[in-house]
């Protein structure tokens, strides 16, 4: 059965979600605060998925995962948070995290997005073919997060990396900003929300201006 780790301090929520996942058949895996769950990272490295809340009372739950990312933990991480502005979000989808929800949260739906992101993990470890992706001077390495731009090694962010990636495995396709809201930051933000084209102004820094084209009134696609 997949480990499942959460890390929440309210006894009450904890609890409830540790009963959630044991009916839904996962192995629950609980910590109440920071330094708890950092010892449970260090100790068992076969964790499968993280569900963490933000408002610890030893340390900032940005900061935990940020830390936990820099020494190489690979599962996927859902936030769970009062903190619902979107700065919080972008804060939390920076450090590295795979999906946020806003407390309250309806437990259906945050099992959903457990199973979507094993899902979505499993697929990427277990498929050797599209470990590497190259691309019009571009080359990812999906299993080390390792980006080259004409040879040239460059540091993107987490959520830069999976919106250059999602591009270029659908390359020759143009990827409407809905379509890449839905399937980067995995949530429902304000239609309104600039939160694409500011990632994508930032890639384009990155990576090169003529690397990402914009097709007018439709979307995206690497060139």
């Amino acid at each position: 059965m997949k480990s499942i780790l959460v890390v929440e301090d309210d006894e009450l929520i904890r609890s409830m979600l540790v009963k959630a996942l044991s009916e839904a058949e996962y192995t629950p895996l609980e910590a109440a605060d920071g330094e708890s769950a950092r010892a449970i990272l260090s100790s068992i490295s076969d964790i499968d998925l993280v569900i963490l809340d933000i408002g610890l009372p030893d340390i900032d739950g940005f900061e935990l995962l940020r830390v936990e990312r820099e020494r190489g933990l690979a599962a996927p991480v859902i936030i769970v948070t009062a903190r619902d502005s979107i700065d919080d979000t972008v804060e939390g989808l920076e450090s590295g995290a795979n999906d946020y929800m806003s407390k309250p949260f309806r437990v259906p739906e945050l099992l959903a997005r457990v199973r979507l992101r094993l899902k979505e993990h499993d697929e990427s470890a277990g498929d050797d073919s599209t470990s590497i992706i190259e691309h019009g001077g571009l080359r990812l390495d999906i299993r080390t997060r390792r980006v080259e731009v004409d040879g040239q090694i460059v540091e993107l962010t987490n959520r830069e990396f999976a919106l250059l990636e999602l591009l270029m495995r659908r390359k020759g396709e143009t990827i409407s900003r809905i379509q890449l809201l839905e399937s980067v930051w995995g949530m429902e933000f304000d239609p309104g929300s600039n939160i694409v084209n500011v990632y994508i102004r930032s890639l384009r820094r990155k990576i090169g201006e003529q690397k990402v084209q914009t097709i007018r009134g439709v979307g995206y696609r690497v060139g």
